[in-house]
């Protein structure tokens, strides 16, 4: 073993250990709770997956294959339950091993590591970044992490929460020195959890309801946003304090905020209605409100400062006179008396809003706040006075945390985004222009007469819809969803509400239908010229993303339009789709027309003065766009970000990143350091060549004609697909509010993006994230005798092409052919079977085999190897896994429906889920 490799593996003892003992602890919780018997099998199972991976053992193989076919019902329940619990106490080892990668790095006082605000703002004035330059970036910046829930999040709120007490066990062992009595309290209290974990259902008895995904993605807000976000605003602003007096007293502008489609996005999904909307709106100001309270109490005991030993400003005598806490117990404690105030404000702000008080009792009656710019504003009169007094100390604590929360959550506490399939739009406007105007087909107009009949109703603030007009059930709730969004604003404000996108957008007509539907109530106001929330387009399709600059330049060229876009702050957001785009055109097409768009808007986009804000649709998994977030910003097009950008966290893994505090600070601060250096640290001469564009140009053609030859122009593809992975099963489960499909077909078309690479995922092929690179760069090869050399040349110049490649390489580590070959052996009909499965094996080997050529790497992940190893780890531990699901499937789909069949199929998708990760 190599100096380098021995120091590798130093580093991972402390994870090792970790493993061992949560793997020990759960081995002891099966052999308690389901036998001797149990446990033996379980290890014998365990033992043979080690060494048929290990040794590439081909008898180990076919052991244990035969072991797990011949499972019983319960033995298969015990087998699938323990290596599934186990994939999570994984993770947990890990997240805990890169916290304490990141304490030791910080002790040691290291240089700030990549990705994080320290080493950004560092090589910002290394490179000579004026404080103006920076100021500008923190004044116009907006980064916007969006909350999806999709049907691929598999994990509950309850096996979440026995999961975060693990690793609050966990993590204590490594923050303090123990006595050996404080480590066998913490050796039991970790198996109290495992064995609540153990003994807590894993699977959910009902499908999600949008509420529930709605307090589902609450949960997030306890674990990490609302403590975390605060503390990573304070570490900036002290970070930037110690370059110079400039920054000492500056505070930051709220420009990283949350956001959330959970209650608002309706494309596809007819769960979500305008009462939803309210319900989800409501429940998400519960949560803000209640910390607010919390905090304010607790800060209210701790302020116990006497008026006889410190001076208080005239304003905070004033709010403290004003506080209905009349106690002669704190006539002297001005700080009390104005939070006790505040306090109250604070409770009828409660009961004003949701219809009830929550919290302790207020300690007397007080007016509610019209906004959280109130609140704001009676708590930088505390901050103030404890500044002017020499208490400023004191501010810098709970009241500093408190003040942020309040600027960045407000009433609140995230935006919700609607969002709505064009089509649905297009219905709606048409009935409601066919209703004033009878005879008038709004449908049959083309593009240019659909433009001319929007502007014309756009241009007068006349409504549409009538009270004695019989409308569509369609209809009426697309316009009660709108004037449920119009309450919300009046309500809490307007950034609860102030993104609107459309799906499937393919021409300047579905904006200016959106903008119609906005105008009848009131979002719109043509005689103001005024438009309170942003229209977004969404460009999903290879077509759409490659009209997408068009389509804006014919928009910007509309007056009227341009009219509404000056009270929008000449900004404009587009969203961009990398699900249906992978699905329409494959992993490579998918990313470079995405990337194509990019530039082509750029240039539109300052060609016509507007700013422009990117809405990346990524998903988990890199065949939905996944991918490291650092990378991924960086990698963008040169203007791409210009301090704003969007992007969406998905269902499958939301948990991963944010149900851990800690992780998730680090997640949230390489999105804001990612976007720091892209807008202040990109270099003009770091633009691709333009050779490199030509090339990704022939990759691109040659890789959508692989990838469409087989998804859809070979005959029996999509009956392959439902027979060789798990859709169907899937489709089934209680893990979503949304179908799987847009339409009650099993059309591929149809097929949720989601689902569709979830399913992939399970039968460890991942076909949507590599199929086609192969095929790809043989035909270029054929064409260009140097090829290899340009290709690897890119690799090494251009950070596009290089995560692209990057991305692929993780995907394809987690791919494995053998088990997929099995997967493939739930076809029925052996033609089809023998027709394409081996087109899959074929370019799957090629891909790799082209992969490693242009990388230089001697193995998948060789530039990688902590996830290497990572992936190493949790092989023998997910192989048994999707063994017995093919196992199960087979009986489930010869006819056994019996219920222990369908629990464990279920079963074992949580757990290959849980030990892919990024999997949906």
């Amino acid at each position: 073993m190599s100096d380098q490799a021995k120091q590798e593996a130093a580093k991972d003892l402390p994870l090792k250990e970790d493993i061992r003992l949560l793997g020990r602890i759960l081995g002891d919780t099966v052999r308690a709770q389901e036998g001797d018997a149990a446990f033996d099998l379980i290890e014998r199972v365990r033992q043979t997956s080690i060494r048929f991976r290990r040794d590439d053992d081909i008898a180990a193989r076919r052991e244990l294959e035969a072991m797990l076919d011949s499972l019983s019902r319960d033995q298969t329940i015990h087998v699938v339950r323990a290596f599934s619990y186990f994939s999570h106490l994984s993770n947990i080892a890990e997240d805990q091993h890169h916290i304490r990668r990141s304490r030791m790095h910080a002790i040691a006082g290291s240089a700030p590591r990549e990705g994080t605000m320290a080493r950004a703002i560092e090589a910002a004035f290394d490179a000579g970044v004026s404080n103006e330059q920076i100021a500008t970036f923190f004044e116009e910046a907006f980064v916007g992490p969006v909350l999806t829930a999709h049907p691929t999040e598999v994990s509950r709120k309850s096996i979440l929460n026995c999961q975060l007490k693990i690793a609050q066990f966990l993590d204590a062992r490594d923050r303090i020195q123990m006595t050996p009595e404080e480590i066998e309290e913490n050796d039991a209290a970790l198996r109290r959890a495992v064995l609540t974990m153990w003994q807590t259902r894993m699977l959910r008895p009902t499908k999600l309801s949008v509420l529930d995904e709605v307090d589902n993605g609450l949960s997030y807000y306890s674990y990490t946003f609302l403590r975390e976000l605060p503390k990573l605003y304070v570490a900036l602003e002290n970070l930037l304090a110690k370059h110079g007096d400039t920054w000492k007293t500056m505070e930051l502008p709220a420009f990283l905020r949350m956001g959330s489609w959970i209650g608002g996005d309706r494309d596809g999904n007819p769960f979500v209605t305008a009462d939803v909307l309210r319900e989800a709106m409501r429940m998400q100001s519960t949560v803000a409100l209640e910390f607010y309270l919390h905090e304010l109490h607790i800060l209210g005991s701790e302020l116990s400062l006497a008026q006889l030993l410190v001076s208080a400003s005239d304003q905070l005598i004033e709010l403290a006179d004003h506080s209905p806490d009349k106690s002669p117990h704190r006539s002297d404690e001005p700080y009390r008396r104005a939070l006790a105030g505040i306090y109250a404000r604070m409770s009828a702000t409660a009961e004003n809003l949701l219809g009830h008080r929550v919290g302790r009792p207020p300690v007397g009656l007080a007016e509610p706040y019209a906004s959280a710019e109130d609140l704001a504003a009676d708590l930088e009169t505390v901050h103030r006075s404890l500044l002017a007094n020499g208490s400023g100390t004191l501010a810098q604590g709970r009241l500093r945390r408190i003040r942020r929360a309040v600027k960045v959550f407000g009433f609140h506490l995230a935006a919700i985004d609607l969002r709505q399939n064009s089509d649905v739009h297009e219905r709606t406007v048409a009935e409601l222009l066919a209703a004033v105007r009878p005879g008038f087909d709004y449908r049959a107009l083309d593009e240019e007469g659909r433009i001319a009949a929007l502007l014309e109703e756009l241009a007068t603030p006349r409504p549409l819809a009538s009270p004695f007009v019989q409308y569509s059930d369609e209809t009426v709730g697309e316009l009660e969803i709108f004037r449920a969004a119009a309450e919300a604003h009046r309500l809490y404000g307007r950034d609860c509400i102030h993104n609107v996108i459309i799906s499937k957008t393919d021409g300047v007509s579905d904006m200016l239908e959106l903008a119609l539907l906005l105008k009848e109530v009131g979002l719109l106001r043509p005689h103001e010229r005024a438009i309170d929330v942003n229209i977004v387009p969404l460009f999903e399709t290879i077509g759409d993303l490659q009209a997408a600059s068009a389509t804006m330049d014919r928009l910007f060229s509309i007056p009227a339009y341009r009219e509404l876009l000056a009270t929008r702050g000449d900004m404009h957001e587009v969203m961009l789709g990398y699900s249906d785009s992978n699905k329409d055109g494959g992993f490579m097409t998918s990313g470079w027309e995405l990337y194509k768009a990019e530039i082509q808007l750029i240039e539109v986009f300052k060609r016509h003065g507007v700013k422009m804000r990117l809405f990346h649709g990524r998903g988990g998994s890199v065949g939905r766009g996944g991918g490291p977030s650092y990378q991924a910003i960086l990698a963008q097009p040169g203007g791409a970000v210009q301090g704003k950008i969007r992007l969406t966290e998905q269902g499958e893994v939301i948990s991963s990143k944010y149900a851990n505090p800690e992780v998730g600070q680090r997640n949230l601060e390489v999105l804001a350091a990612a976007t720091f250096e892209a807008t202040l640290l990109a270099h003009p001469e770091a633009a691709p060549r333009a050779e490199y564009l030509e090339v990704m140009d022939r990759l691109s053609e040659h890789a959508f004609k692989a990838y469409r030859g087989l998804v859809y122009e070979t005959e029996g593809f999509e009956k392959y697909f439902w027979e060789s992975t798990v859709i169907s099963e899937i489709a089934n489960l209680n893990i979503g509010s949304r179908p799987a499909s847009r339409k009650k077909t099993t059309s591929i078309e149809d097929l949720r993006a989601i689902p569709w690479v979830f399913s992939w995922a399970q039968c460890r092929l991942m076909l949507p994230g590599w199929f086609g690179f192969g095929s790809a760069v043989r035909a270029f090869l054929a064409e260009r005798p140097d090829g290899m050399q340009v290709l690897q040349s890119m690799h090494k110049e251009w950070s596009f092409f290089a995560t692209m490649l990057s991305n692929m390489d993780m995907v394809l580590a987690k791919s494995d052919i053998a088990i997929a070959s099995r997967y493939a052996g739930l076809v029925r009909d052996e033609a089809l079977r023998n027709a394409i499965f081996p087109r899959i094996r074929a370019e799957h080997q090629a891909t790799i085999d082209s992969l490693l050529a242009i990388t230089g790497q001697q193995e998948l992940l060789d530039g990688n190897p902590l996830l290497k190893r990572s992936i190493r780890n949790r092989f023998p531990y997910l192989d048994p896994l999707n063994h017995v699901q093919v196992e199960l499937l087979h009986r489930y789909r010869d006819g056994n429906e019996e219920e222990r069949i369908k629990r464990g199929i279920h079963l074992s998708i949580n757990g290959i889920a849980a030990g892919l990760r990024n999997s949906g």
